[in-house]
């Protein structure tokens, strides 16, 4: 008697431990908080979400969506640079609280982290040279052609899902990368988003787009254990949509090329 006695004290203790371990545990959003500072991860070159102008400064739809939230919680932006493929792992790792970037909320991705509502919506084309005189991007779908994508997107995964005879090539550098990749004639078409391809094609007049993938949501990401800071992002998308901020964003960096004569 005096043993089970003994047991169940001890199952008791260990209980009151973990709850007290769990109550006292910081959240994201009280480090947040506590610090002053919200910390986002962000891809190091992929205008027009986010990139260094021309006067050295961090910009981009991403980064401007991110300091509006900061500026209304009363925080400091903290951004800190990853290649894309690095971004998910600064999460995980905890060296940043969310990712402010164009990602897609796949359900392998979803493994590891939590999305936003979607913050705005991608259109996935493909484009090329136009003295390459492709009719669509089902030409490409032959051995003998390649076609370049930002590694780790999914951008990449639709090449792979819908022209799979064609050699893909993923690059790490982001679009900046592809284009230049294509310019020279290392890959034979490039994969994106319409909005990013936009400002290039308008500086490459001997580009063009042949053909959209497939059109998909786009949004920003937490840790699992983030759940007051996924509830605030959404929150806030809510209410910038409400007050027409939201649309002006998107006006300015997503639908135009309004925003190269003044970072380009």
């Amino acid at each position: 008697m005096f043993s089970i006695k003994r047991i169940f004290l001890a199952v008791m203790a260990i209980c009151l431990s973990a709850m007290s371990s769990i109550a006292s545990a910081e959240s994201t959003m009280e480090k947040i908080d506590n610090t002053g500072e919200l910390r986002i991860a962000v891809q190091t070159q992929g205008p027009p979400i986010s990139f260094i102008d021309k006067n050295g400064e961090r910009t981009g739809l991403a980064i401007e969506l991110a300091q509006a939230f900061a500026d209304d919680m009363g925080v400091e932006l903290v951004i800190k640079n990853y290649d894309w493929k690095g971004l998910i792992p600064a999460l995980t790792s905890g060296k940043a609280d969310m990712i402010a970037a164009d990602m897609t909320p796949t359900a392998k991705r979803h493994m590891k982290i939590l999305f936003t509502d979607p913050a705005f919506y991608s259109e996935v084309v493909v484009f090329a040279k136009k003295e390459k005189g492709f009719d669509s991007w089902k030409d490409l779908n032959d051995e003998d052609y390649s076609i370049g994508a930002t590694q780790a997107t999914s951008y990449a995964d639709q090449v792979r899902a819908k022209i799979p005879k064609a050699n893909l090539k993923p690059y790490p550098g982001g679009n900046p990368q592809v284009y230049q990749s294509l310019l020279s004639d290392r890959v034979d078409a490039g994969a994106t988003d319409r909005a990013s391809l936009a400002g290039f094609l308008k500086l490459n007049d001997e580009l063009e787009i042949i053909g959209a993938l497939n059109k998909e949501p786009l949004g920003f990401a937490v840790r699992p254990d983030s759940i007051h800071l996924l509830l605030a992002l959404n929150n806030y998308l809510r209410l910038i949509r409400s007050d027409g901020r939201h649309e002006a964003m998107l006006d300015y960096w997503w639908k135009s090329t309004d925003w190269l004569a003044d970072h380009n």
